[in-house]
């Protein structure tokens, strides 16, 4: 099977290598091209068995999978102008949360789907939010999943919780940066303990926060009544931050990303011309 991916910015170039590296596939079967042809280049020269071609009709023409990794906007346009390479037997992949699967399929006769990954895939873990258009046959909804499970867990969803989805899974990464930064700033500000030292620790903490998640020795509720001894120094740090109103602050971030991508979708609708489902 060859593999084409459109488009190697940050998440192009990130699943492209998340699937070399996990051995899912090999750079000799990988056919990539970007509108900046140097960016191309750059992984070729890190994986120099990637074909590289100089735009997108080179790369459909060259594969059977297609991975779309421009921006949402940029989609409309270039499927308009790709589309009758696009034969029954390819599988076209959108991996922007915006495009829904019944978009790609009003323009594409084969086979469509959604794959929106994380950031967390390039350490071949966490996971990746599948959606399948209706006439995407078994055969590559099969090997979508099975080629995801080696960078991640695929989990399938339906389009109406497709941002909420995205947000904890794709988003999360940064979101959840952000905060254990300004968790580590205020060490440090508060206390002589070193930033280098203190940055070490909370990433440490983290990854083993997650391991115990991961092998379901504590859900979140019990992971947090295991630490928080009644009286102790852990349950006081946990009154300042019921007393913070961040409950508040992370409903105003979901009411945010979707209003943005409202407007997304409505830039997008116009230019399909069929309702967003």
């Amino acid at each position: 099977m060859q593999i084409g991916i459109i488009g190697t910015g940050n998440m192009g170039s990130m699943l492209t290598e998340s699937l070399i590296i996990s051995d899912a596939i090999k750079p000799n079967n990988i056919c990539i091209t970007n509108r900046t042809i140097s960016k191309a280049l750059k992984l070729q020269a890190k994986y120099p068995e990637i074909h590289v071609h100089s735009n997108a009709e080179e790369v459909i023409q060259n594969s059977d999978l297609l991975f779309l990794c421009i921006k949402p906007l940029d989609i409309h346009p270039l499927l308009k102008k790709i589309n009758h390479l696009l034969s029954d037997k390819k599988c076209l992949i959108s991996i922007t949360s915006p495009i829904t699967v019944e978009q790609l399929e009003s323009l594409c006769a084969c086979s469509c789907a959604r794959a929106i990954p994380s950031i967390t895939n390039h350490a071949l873990s966490g996971v990746c939010l599948l959606t399948f258009g209706k006439n995407c046959t078994e055969e590559w909804k099969n090997t979508l999943v099975e080629l995801l499970s080696k960078i991640s867990k695929p989990i399938e969803i339906d389009n109406e919780i497709t941002r909420v989805a995205s947000d904890i899974v794709s988003c999360g990464p940064a979101f959840f940066s952000y905060l254990l930064r300004k968790f580590i700033d205020s060490a440090v500000k508060e206390t002589k303990i070193s930033e280098e030292l203190a940055t070490q620790l909370a990433s440490e903490m983290l990854i083993g926060m997650g391991n115990l998640i991961e092998k379901q020795l504590y859900t979140l509720p019990s992971l947090q009544e295991k630490v928080c001894v009644k009286g102790g120094i852990t349950g006081e740090g946990i009154k300042v931050l019921e007393a913070s109103d961040i409950h508040r602050s992370f409903n105003q971030l979901y009411q945010a990303t979707h209003k943005k991508y409202q407007e997304d979708l409505d830039i997008i609708k116009e230019q399909f011309q069929i309702p967003n489902v």
